[in-house]
């Protein structure tokens, strides 16, 4: 075969691959990388609401932490914005947190809290190394 048509052949492949690649959501992405699902969440609350949020999402964390596929829920509070809460979430899959979006605990913490959040930005990543000192 022609160098030229092998090359071109092989740039098409190769575009290919790539429009593929893009074209997988950032779930399929995590699942065919093999580490676990991440779900960071940053959000703000309304600084009236922020007790009663707490409350709600304390009582979501303790009950999705002992979910089956779910490994870590943390909750964290900016130090220097005391109405900004950042969620660590950590699961087997992707799938695990679609579960979890389906427990009767989640749709009532998404009931209450939904007229709380004033904005909500949420970051799905793949784990790539988790470094914890064990106690």
């Amino acid at each position: 075969m022609n160098k030229t048509i092998r090359v071109a052949l092989f740039a098409c492949a190769a575009l290919l691959a790539g429009v593929s690649l893009l074209q997988l959501s950032a779930r399929d992405a995590v699942a065919q990388s093999g580490g676990l699902f991440v779900n960071a969440v940053d959000l703000d609350i309304n600084p009236a609401d922020m007790p009663k949020y707490m409350e709600a999402i304390k009582e979501n964390g303790a009950a999705t932490v002992k979910e089956p596929g779910c490994r870590t829920f943390n909750i964290h509070v900016s130090a220097k914005d005391p109405n900004h809460v950042f969620l660590y979430e950590v699961y087997d899959n992707a799938a695990a947190l679609d579960a979890h979006r389906q427990t009767p605990h989640f749709k009532k913490y998404a009931e209450i809290t939904k007229n709380m959040v004033t904005k909500r930005d949420v970051h799905p990543l793949t784990s790539v190394a988790m470094n914890s000192k064990r106690r």
